[in-house]
């Protein structure tokens, strides 16, 4: 693959997380549903317990269900997509991206930050379009922290 192209595929792979964190964090069901393919499985895992997924998800219409899920837990959430490390073959391609999910929670005190420090296994294939999506994604929650938070407003 040429630079130019293996540098175009690593800035379509990188956006699709930028879109997934985007669509979790503004609420849209349609943008984060939309970064995988129809077929697609997403499933976290909170380490060392790697036998048992904390949450498992197939297609579209369950995947489209997590920023609603969010917004009923969280007052708001804030993804920062980091590193991403990328193998890119013809069609299909593996990569880790790195994440620090931040989740508001509000009280007449305050509030707090939890914060989860993530890994995404992915793998990806290009949908009939010639676009990249991804095909599976493995969530590893690392470790998480709970941090004092000044809510908007407050």
């Amino acid at each position: 693959m040429t630079a130019p192209g293996r540098a175009a595929d690593e800035f379509a792979l990188r956006r699709l997380s930028a879109l997934y964190a985007a669509g979790a964090d503004r609420r849209g069901g349609g943008t984060y549903a939309g970064v995988f393919l129809p077929d697609a499985r997403m499933r976290v895992y909170r380490l060392p317990d790697v036998d048992t997924p904390m949450t498992a998800m197939t297609g579209h219409d369950e995947l489209a269900e997590v920023p609603g899920m969010l917004r009923k837990r969280y007052a708001r959430t804030f993804h920062f997509v980091g590193q991403c490390v990328y193998e890119i073959g013809d069609g299909e391609a593996t990569g880790e991206v790195y994440c620090q999910a931040h989740h508001l929670t509000t009280d007449r005190h305050g509030g707090t930050d939890y914060v989860m420090h993530m890994r995404y296994e992915d793998a990806y294939r290009r949908d009939e379009q010639g676009d990249w999506k991804i095909a599976e994604r493995v969530a590893f929650i690392d470790w998480t922290e709970t941090r004092a938070a000044n809510p908007p407003g407050t």
